[in-house]
């Protein structure tokens, strides 16, 4: 009797350690707060199919060039399963909110010569990040 209390007491405290460990690292997980201070959302578009392929695209202005950065940034952004983002990086001139649609061209013509790097994420997950604007 003594033994399977013992057992009882030994497999309470492993679990209550492994349901503590899991909590600490899920809810220590870096996020978007990261990036306050590198990066501005100018514009953001998302279409209404719920049911489909859902397309994302962002214009962010970045306040830090860094490619690194801007990578990282990409990759934090939401992306649904058989979906498209786009992240659009500009030059920190452009600070006007920017008209966005789901098909290229994706804004308009004339501010082109402002991305600094477009991230691309297929509806595969195939991540693609390019200089300048991707065509």
């Amino acid at each position: 009797m003594k033994s399977s209390k013992i057992i009882f007491w030994i497999i309470a405290i492993i679990v209550a350690g492994l349901v503590v460990y899991i909590s600490l690292d899920s809810l220590s997980q870096p996020g978007i707060e990261r990036f306050e201070g590198k990066y501005k959302e100018l514009s953001s578009y998302r279409n209404e199919n719920n049911t489909g392929p859902v397309v994302r695209v962002y214009a962010v202005s970045a306040l830090d060039t860094s490619m690194d950065w801007m990578q990282e940034y990409g990759d934090a952004m939401p992306h649904t399963k058989y979906g498209r983002t786009v992240v659009f990086f500009f030059t920190k001139e452009v600070n006007q909110e920017i008209s966005l649609s789901p098909t290229d061209p994706y804004f308009i013509q004339s501010l082109q010569t402002s991305v600094i790097a477009t991230y691309q994420k297929s509806p595969m997950g195939d991540v693609s990040f390019t200089d300048g604007y991707a065509k």
